[in-house]
């Protein structure tokens, strides 16, 4: 539909404006012809209004030529064709228009139209039409740039949420199949270990698969998730392997991604307390701050690296995650210093809608 008849405040404002131009025909017409202002104003008044209707098909004229399909010779034979058809239209309108009020009682002198004003309606119809040709024109350039953005805004939320859903299925095996390799390894050791940890990774993967169609959750919900892992982990390593929980009652009601922390945790394990001989405690960390949620998960390291030295893919797809998620809003780093390995993560502070995931 047509931007001004779209909206009815553009079409006020549209009416106003040939209500100006009408007067200031009438003017002219009164000035130069000594036309009464009474007939002068009846006759360019609606005028003015016929006028302002017909130049509204400029808008699809426009549109039936795009940019790319213009040539020299379409664009002289559309567009000139156009305004003379249309000028020629209104110019008869326009006279025949005069005449019946010419004809009308009215005590004042009448309009009078010879040659030389019906030429001058011509060139001004001319004129006019191709303004608005123009104006139409430009009008239609900025509406196909802000179609595009917001095309290009579309594609690259649709090519977000499928980096992500890569991102997430990157995580999700990686877990499992190391979870069932340790669950093959118990079997031959600790019959009872293993279906503890069978038991264990089947309550993991019902939680999983009840936020899989979630992108967010809240913090709590996530910790829940992690608390199953960690119980998964801690049948392997024993006493090796403890776990600090130190989270602000209002952090834990915050939103994060969906299966973020697991990788961190399991990041912490077999790169840290793996390699020390007595284990260690990891410490996980979270607050508010100024609108912000920051998480910090620290663990000890072994003072001589390990020879199978991780290529950091569980925390380079954690950041990639969040990056796509909440842009330069995010902010994950981490560092290796006095055989302490520590991850922090910062990311705006909202509060999630659902509750947390019952078994």
């Amino acid at each position: 539909m047509h931007p001004i008849l779209s909206k009815v405040r553009a079409l006020l404002w549209y009416v106003f404006a040939w209500i100006i131009l009408g007067i200031v025909l009438a003017w002219t017409l009164v000035e130069i012809y000594a036309s009464g202002w009474n007939s002068a104003l009846l006759f360019a008044l609606p005028a003015a209004q016929l006028l302002g209707f017909i130049l509204t098909s400029t808008y699809y004229v426009c549109r039936s030529l795009p940019f790319h399909q213009r040539t020299g010779l379409r664009v002289l034979m559309v567009f000139g064709s156009a305004s003379l058809l249309s000028s020629i239209v209104w110019v008869s309108l326009s006279v025949a228009w005069s005449n019946m009020v010419g004809a009308m009682e009215i005590h004042a002198a009448p309009v009078l139209i010879d040659r030389q004003f019906t030429i001058l309606l011509f060139i001004i119809a001319i004129l006019l039409y191709l303004v608005s040709l123009l104006a139409n024109d430009v009008f239609i350039a900025f509406e196909n740039i802000r179609s595009a953005e917001r095309q290009q805004t579309a594609n690259q939320l649709l090519a977000r949420d499928a980096e992500l859903q890569m991102l997430r299925s990157q995580i999700n095996p990686h877990f499992l199949f190391n979870s069932l390799n340790s669950i093959s390894a118990l079997t031959a050791i600790d019959a009872a270990a293993a279906r503890s940890m069978a038991i264990e990774l089947g309550s993991f993967y019902r939680k999983t698969l009840a936020i899989s169609a979630r992108q967010q959750i809240s913090l709590s919900e996530e910790i829940e998730l992690c608390e199953h892992f960690v119980a998964i982990e801690k049948i392997r390593f024993g006493e090796k392997l403890q776990v600090s929980w130190a989270v602000e009652p209002t952090a834990s009601a915050a939103q994060v991604p969906a299966m973020f922390l697991q990788p961190l945790l399991e990041n912490a394990i077999k790169h840290g307390i793996c390699n020390l001989r007595d284990g260690g405690t990891i410490e996980i960390k979270s607050f508010t701050r100024d609108a912000r949620l920051q998480i910090v998960i620290e663990n000890p390291v072994a003072e001589e690296p390990s020879i199978s030295k991780g290529t950091a893919t569980g925390l380079k797809n954690v950041k990639a995650r969040m990056l796509n998620l909440y842009q330069e809003r995010a902010r994950v780093s981490w560092q290796e210093a006095d055989s302490r390995f520590s991850v922090e993560i910062i990311i705006p502070f909202e509060l999630a809608i659902t509750g947390s995931v019952n078994d």
